[in-house]
């Protein structure tokens, strides 16, 4: 089974309300931009909602990641992974990235193209951790705070969120600017976020913390 086409919905535009008080700090933050790639978008009606705002404000929070000095690290899963790689995905969704007839399908979204500066980081299950360096590459350049945007939300998105919460992370799952099949599933993982292991922002509060000059950690 491959992932079905998703329905356009209204992207959601909810305050949410979050269990711990954390803030994002430019010092501590690493943008993680989860699956931009042609396979997964083209799911969507990509002239139709959630799409264009998500776009959108993924451009608008790399771009100011850029000017502050945060570090923005991308995840794309391969096309043609073998059996032993894939695994149970393969129960869940079939095959994955690997149609002959798409030469494109792996490339992020021209619209969102990595910098030179930026990192990609190939990505094999649902976690941005799993298999990667992400844990790794953080720990280095001393930075605990990981900002999620990208898709799906309730999928790799949520249990990326988890997983840096397990690695004594704080993950900041960024509310407009993750899609899903639904609006239903999206919204359920804000919630979940929120109430067990992160915190849901949106993107326009995440650019006033992101923004603050006095950013002290």
């Amino acid at each position: 089974m491959s992932i079905p086409a998703i329905a356009a919905y209204p992207m959601p535009r909810m305050e949410p309300e979050n269990r711990v008080a954390w803030k994002a700090h430019a010092s501590r933050a690493v943008l993680l931009i989860h699956d931009m790639q042609y396979y997964f978008l083209k799911k969507f009606d990509v002239s139709a909602e959630p799409v264009p705002t998500l776009i959108r404000h993924i451009s608008q929070l790399r771009e100011l990641c850029h000017a502050r000095g945060i570090p923005v690290i991308y995840t794309a899963q391969p096309s043609d992974q073998p059996p032993d790689d894939r695994a149970l995905l393969t129960d869940f969704w079939g095959p994955g990235l690997s149609d002959p007839h798409n030469a494109d399908q792996e490339a992020i979204i021209a619209e969102l193209a990595p910098a030179p500066q930026d990192l990609i980081q190939t990505k094999w299950r649902y976690s941005a951790f799993y298999r990667s360096d992400l844990k790794k590459i953080m720990q280095d350049q001393g930075r605990d705070q990981l900002i999620i945007c990208g898709i799906y939300s309730h999928i790799g998105c949520m249990t990326t969120a988890l997983d840096a919460f397990m690695n004594d992370i704080q993950p900041f799952f960024v509310s407009d600017a993750t899609a899903d099949f639904s609006a239903e599933e999206h919204a359920m993982a804000i919630k979940y976020v929120s109430q067990r292991c992160g915190v849901s922002v949106t993107t326009s509060q995440l650019q006033r913390w992101l923004s603050d000059h006095g950013d002290q950690a």
